[in-house]
């Protein structure tokens, strides 16, 4: 699947900012199916869009959760990831009782995120790495006149 560039305007610039960010359970036990998972698919959407954030791809397995999601560029990755699980972790532990009785958490304290774009990283180095390469704007109007 191609993910499409659609870049975001703010006061000061643009930005097409996407993280996937993945984390599980405490003690990775596989508590996130039925309505637990659908709840919390439901609780990560609400975030999302309290944020103004996307979720492009979305994935609640037993022991752990995937998610590619589109941010600002005021929120770091620990913010962003810690935003869903801080939240999710309240509301689920409070709707299911049983998420409470059997880990003191439900989340563990660590996560995984990478940046994601539209554009590889290869691309990005050649690109920038043949700056000097390219022609300038400037030249090539004087070279014009």
């Amino acid at each position: 699947m191609a993910v499409t560039r659609k870049v975001r305007r703010f006061s000061s610039g643009v930005h097409d900012l996407g993280l996937h960010i993945v984390w599980c359970p405490k003690y990775r036990r596989p508590v996130l199916g039925g309505r637990v998972a659908e709840r919390l698919e439901e609780l990560i959407r609400q975030k999302a869009d309290e944020r103004g954030w996307e979720i492009i791809a979305l994935e609640v397995m037993p022991d752990h959760v995937h998610l590619f999601v589109k941010h600002d560029p005021k929120s770091s990755a620990s913010y962003v990831a810690n935003q869903f699980k801080g939240f999710t972790s309240r509301v689920l532990r409070e709707e299911f009782p049983h998420l409470k009785s059997r880990m003191p958490t439900l989340w563990s304290s660590s996560y995984f995120a990478a940046s994601v774009g539209a554009v590889s990283a290869a691309t990005v180095e050649k690109y920038i790495d043949t700056q000097w390469e390219r022609p300038r704007k400037e030249e090539e109007e004087e070279d014009s006149s």
